[in-house]
């Protein structure tokens, strides 16, 4: 019996070491984790595809939809003339400096009006009175207060996040479960170490996605503070564009603005992804 089960590990030994391991009916394989990114790579390849060949039987004239060539063209003109690292630059400030402004502030007080009640009600008026008011008919009263420099647009950046930050970090702090909170309590925990050790690693999963909802608005204040007044940026560029006439160009701001975008979108996936390894996987 022992002389059998021994030949049977060696035969099985055998065969892993010839052909590799034996893969287990049922179990994802090595393309598993990367067929999300295959089949939204195939979907988008086909979308060009299809509309390179309608932009080039000309089924829509250019001036409405320029195909996929002519919007390469035209960014590759933008990059010879050189005039696109100056206007990224400037969008690019414009959009970290407000969307990390939003973060400074945003974090804090959707914090302390989830845990304090009353700090709550005495903002929650503004929060919500601010938040209704589009962002739009607010840049021509801060281009008034900050000129058509790029202090005027970080302001519009900062107004269009912050709120959407506010109400997702209060929404994670209020969710926070009872127990733990009584637990601490219990042993002692003054409210430093409760927002240090249950409220912030609680809260992550409303506070990225308040970043994330943020980050869109962030984006689109760039755009709309652009389009309304400035001297330079990939917005001014957009509008110098659609006054001319060159779709093909207002198309290539639009392509800039959708890869910042999914960059640091990616990003703060990837962010969450790494709080949240902790939780168990579903069955």
């Amino acid at each position: 019996m022992a002389f059998s089960v021994s030949a049977r590990t060696a035969a099985e030994d055998a065969r892993t070491t010839d052909v590799g391991p034996v893969r287990i009916p049922g179990q994802p394989g090595r393309l598993a984790r990367y067929e999300g990114l295959l089949v939204g790579s195939a979907a988008v390849l086909v979308f060009v595809a299809v509309w390179q060949l309608a932009a080039f039987r000309r089924l829509v004239p250019e001036l409405f939809l320029p195909g996929p060539m002519d919007i390469a063209n035209a960014f590759g003109a933008y990059i010879a003339k050189g005039q696109i690292w100056p206007d990224m630059w400037i969008s690019g400030q414009e959009l970290m400096y407000g969307f990390a402004l939003s973060i400074v502030v945003g974090l804090p007080v959707g914090m302390l009006m989830g845990w304090y009640r009353r700090l709550n009600e005495a903002l929650d008026p503004f929060v919500t009175f601010f938040y209704s008011i589009p962002r739009v008919a607010l840049t021509p009263l801060l281009i008034v207060w900050f000129g058509i420099g790029i202090n005027s647009k970080i302001a519009v950046v900062f107004l269009g996040a912050i709120f959407a930050i506010v109400i997702n970090t209060a929404a994670g702090v209020r969710n926070l479960d009872p127990a733990l909170i009584k637990a601490a309590r219990s042993f002692g925990a003054s409210d430093a170490q409760l927002f240090r050790t249950i409220v912030l690693p609680g809260s992550v999963p409303f506070i990225l996605t308040g970043l994330r909802l943020g980050l869109g608005h962030a984006l689109t204040g760039v755009v709309v503070g652009e389009l309304v007044a400035a001297q330079a940026g990939v917005g001014m560029m957009m509008a110098t564009a659609g006054a001319t006439f060159q779709t093909s160009k207002v198309f290539v701001g639009l392509v800039i603005f959708a890869v910042w975008g999914l960059v640091m979108t990616n990003i703060l996936s990837r962010i969450e992804q790494r709080f949240q390894s902790w939780k168990p996987n579903p069955t």
